[in-house]
């Protein structure tokens, strides 16, 4: 539980952490979460052993690890650009909504079939979605990007024969030269060198930043029950959330309470449900 309670509760105060790499833009950030990711992985890999799995990625290994990395890399960019331009809100409600699009693409592609209160959530998300676009003027982008995205990420890996801790440094294996080759190009001009030895360690910071949550979840997943894990996961956007209104002050309508209180409904629903279903399951006998 701590391992788990660690993992979520970092992932939902990373709103604080940000802004402390600007005036970097968001791209020159994702540039060295990347690069400075692939050298904490690659350490942590090699302490544990698991550079063998990674050799022996075959074709198809690759490419899904590829798909994989272009998903995680427009997650983080959206996430690190809607922090630093004052949308924390609406990046947590991605997150609170990331279960429900994830039963979504089990029905799409896996054609798994839904029960009634699983339709249920899904009818009351799709309100709130709608109610949250009139509030906003616009539909809520930012939210949907990074639930779609971390959605199908989370299908992909699925498919990939690797564990956590060597899929990322797969990842990051395939998207490492595209951030170097960036951060080479802005040379001078990036801030980790005209900013001073104080901001480039916050720069190369992001590489523990992005390994710590992590390695904490992977050894969390492995202990507690899975439904367990389902309940913690709103942890971080409830965090994220609170950080945006109590500390950012991010403005927060009648119309935009309703819409969240919709979406909290829906995963309330969703949430009794899961915890039902998983109950109704034959106990094995071990005998």
């Amino acid at each position: 539980m701590a391992f788990g309670i660690g993992a979520y509760f970092l992932w939902g105060i990373v709103p604080a952490y940000w802004p402390f790499l600007q005036p970097a833009g968001s791209v020159e950030i994702l540039a060295h979460r990347i690069a400075w990711s692939l050298v904490v992985m690659a350490v942590i890999t090699a302490v544990l052993g698991r550079w063998s799995g990674i050799r022996r990625l075959s074709g198809r290994g690759w490419a899904m690890v590829t798909a994989a990395s272009v998903l995680i890399a427009v997650n983080w960019g959206v996430y690190i650009h809607a922090v630093n331009t004052g949308h924390v809100v609406e990046a947590a409600l991605g997150y609170f909504i990331n279960p429900l699009v994830s039963v979504l693409l089990g029905v799409v592609v896996l054609r798994e079939r839904l029960r009634l209160p699983q339709y249920a959530a899904l009818t009351i998300a799709v309100v709130a979605v709608v109610v949250l676009a009139v509030d906003y003027g616009r539909l809520p982008w930012i939210s949907l990007a990074l639930a779609c995205s971390f959605g199908v990420y989370g299908l992909l890996k699925k498919t990939v024969p690797l564990e956590a801790t060597a899929s990322l440094t797969a990842e990051s294996l395939v998207l490492a030269p595209i951030a170097v080759g960036y951060l080479i190009w802005l040379g001078p001009a990036g801030t980790f060198h005209s900013g001073g030895w104080g901001h480039a360690l916050w720069l190369a910071s992001s590489g523990l930043v992005t390994a710590v949550p992590l390695i904490l979840f992977g050894a969390g997943a492995r202990l507690v029950p899975l439904v367990t894990m389902g309940m913690l996961q709103y942890l971080a956007p409830v965090l994220q959330f609170a950080w945006g209104v109590f500390v950012m002050h991010e403005p927060m309508p009648t119309s935009r309470w309703f819409g969240f209180a919709l979406v909290w409904v829906a995963l309330a629903v969703f949430t009794v449900d899961a915890v039902r279903a998983r109950r109704r399951l034959p106990v094995p006998d071990l005998t």
